[in-house]
Order: structure tokens, then C-alpha cells, then sequence
């Protein structure tokens, strides 16, 4: 699904307050508006576990240099980047994913953000 990099472990001694948050950052063209509906109503409550929150979820995008997005963007707030890679690679997400694998074509990567 993501890449072959396997997740991040953290160390026992590794405090996830002193680690820099990830982003899921997608890129989503939707085929199938009403399956697709399915999908976004599923993944809400597997975002939160996994520590994710909302950032951005369609609404207006400019398009300031490059090509147009193909479709709608989504960004995901996840407290580090183990995180983010353990919500994506869940079993509990696989079956949701495939939801969204069926009803549109997505571009998705985690990007580590800096620490404060």
C-alpha cells in the first residue's frame, strides 16, 4: 500500500511529546461520490485511534504553482510519524482503504513536520 518502508519503531525511552508530528497527505479524485461516502464516514473513527486528527478535508484549494490537484485534498494530523505509518498499515484500515481503492484514485504520503 505505502511504499516497503516497515513502520518506525519507538524506543521504549522515546517520548512522542519530544517527536515531530506526521502528516497524511492525500490527494483524492473521487469516481464514485455515494460509495465513496462510505469510506469517509468508516476511516473517521480509525483516524482518532490511531491519534489523528482533521486538518484539512476538501473544501477550497488554490492552485498557486504546478499542475491543479486532481481531486480533493486531505490532510491528517498524526502526533509522529510511527503513527501515522501504524494508521495506514492497520488491519483495522484495510478494509476501509479498499472502500476508497474502489470508489476513487488517490496519491497518498506522510511528510514528518519540523519540531516547534
Amino acid at each position: 500500500m505505502i511504499g516497503s518502508t516497515p513502520p518506525l519503531p519507538l524506543s521504549a525511552s522515546a517520548n512522542p511529546a519530544q517527536l515531530p508530528k506526521a502528516y497524511v497527505i492525500a490527494e483524492v479524485e473521487v469516481r464514485d461520490a455515494a460509495a465513496y461516502e462510505d469510506y469517509k464516514s468508516a476511516v473517521v473513527p480509525i483516524v482518532a485511534q490511531f491519534g489523528g486528527r482533521y486538518i484539512a478535508r476538501g473544501g477550497q484549494i488554490e492552485s498557486v504553482e504546478g499542475s491543479n490537484p486532481s481531486g480533493r485534498m486531505v490532510v491528517i494530523e498524526f502526533p509522529h510519524f510511527a503513527a501515522a505509518q501504524a494508521f495506514l498499515r492497520s488491519e483495522e484500515y484495510r478494509p476501509v482503504a479498499d472502500i476508497r481503492h474502489k470508489t476513487a484514485i488517490s496519491r497518498i504520503m506522510i511528510v514528518e513536520g519540523t519540531l516547534p
